[in-house]
């Protein structure tokens, strides 16, 4: 059963420390990570509003505080619930936890607070409700070339995954179907699940709903990205600039040379930009700078005469030691 869109409940999975995205997430949890000016998660909640979301609960583990400071009071209209975990306990123990907020016998959204997509949220609803499956996942079709990079998922004739490849090579793929992190679930999913117990979806419950047939999936036809890597990023930020991700943002301003959209940082008039930048809140910013395809985050400042390409700009730190560590082990993300 599923009640209508305005009742149904979502959860966002944001619990992870984001290594990967280091040295930003160093400083902030994943899902709070800006896409032109706006935190990932706040374009997620957005997304779920205009599905007919209203209540959305999160697992926090790393930096939790940040993320419930954030959305406990939020004006994207969603009431929003959070846990904290004492440890990490697995994608699917991360739900578990969850279970108390959900409704029994209803289905529910979990989506990945790592993902900016335009994916059509209520057509994955329609397509659980049509199916009777425990679980839907929204699949996307991507390049065989990239399809060792992801989680592959093989179908049958009616949209029912028939088998999962984790990363396989281009050569032993069986299609080009990936696993986007997307999940529409009946409460049946937490039968499936153990209290207290660290576990994941793709390794210990997906396996079981397979063998059972119990796995549908929806299309996601529109843009889709995992924001796991620096470079994922990156090709985020760009993807919006050349419109191939369309998401509400600031005004982009075109200049003879490049283009920029920008907080609330006052820019002088000298400043020189190129390709595509970002630029955030409250950064300071000196005269003849030049900016190439970069993104300066919030409260960052950039000296005068600095000319910066292709990368990240975080504030400076305050201490010494982790101003070190990013010098010796991230070329494409600098403070100066």
């Amino acid at each position: 059963m599923i009640k209508s869109n305005s009742e149904i409940k979502a959860m966002v999975m944001a619990a992870g420390m984001g290594s990967r995205l280091e040295p930003i997430t160093l400083k902030m949890p994943k899902p709070l990570i800006n896409v032109m000016n706006t935190p990932i998660m706040d374009i997620i909640l957005t997304q779920l509003h205009n599905a007919g979301v209203r209540n959305v609960i999160s697992n926090t583990y790393y930096l939790a505080d940040q993320i419930i400071d954030r959305y406990k009071n939020n004006n994207l209209g969603i009431n929003f619930s959070y846990i904290k975990e004492d440890t990490l306990s697995g994608t699917a123990g991360g739900v578990k936890k969850c279970q108390h907020f959900f409704d029994e016998g209803e289905a529910f959204i979990v989506m990945s607070g790592d993902i900016l997509t335009n994916a059509d949220i209520k057509k994955g609803i329609e397509a659980h409700k049509k199916s009777n499956a425990i679980a839907t996942i929204g699949v996307k079709e991507v390049s065989h070339d990239l399809v060792s990079n992801f989680g592959v998922v093989v179908t049958d004739k009616e949209g029912f995954i028939t088998e999962f490849q984790e990363k396989p090579s281009k050569e032993e793929a069986k299609s080009n179907l990936i696993n986007t992190g997307i999940y529409i679930f009946d409460y049946k999913i937490f039968d499936y699940i153990p209290e207290n117990t660290f576990y994941d979806f793709a390794k210990n419950v997906f396996p079981k709903l397979l063998a059972e047939k119990q796995i549908n999936t929806f299309t996601v036809d529109g843009y889709w990205n995992d924001i796991g890597t620096i470079e994922q990023y990156k090709q985020s930020v760009q993807d919006v600039f050349n419109g191939v991700c369309k998401i509400k943002h600031n005004e982009v301003v075109d200049t003879n040379f490049g283009s920029y959209t920008c907080g609330n940082t006052k820019l002088p008039k000298t400043l020189r930009v190129v390709g595509n930048n970002v630029i955030g809140n409250n950064c300071k910013i000196g005269e003849y700078v030049k900016l190439e395809n970069c993104i300066v985050f919030d409260n960052s400042e950039i000296k005068t005469g600095s000319e910066l390409e292709n990368c990240i700009v975080l504030p400076t730190p305050n201490h010494e030691k982790f101003k070190s560590h990013l010098e010796h082990n991230y070329k494409s993300v600098v403070t100066v």
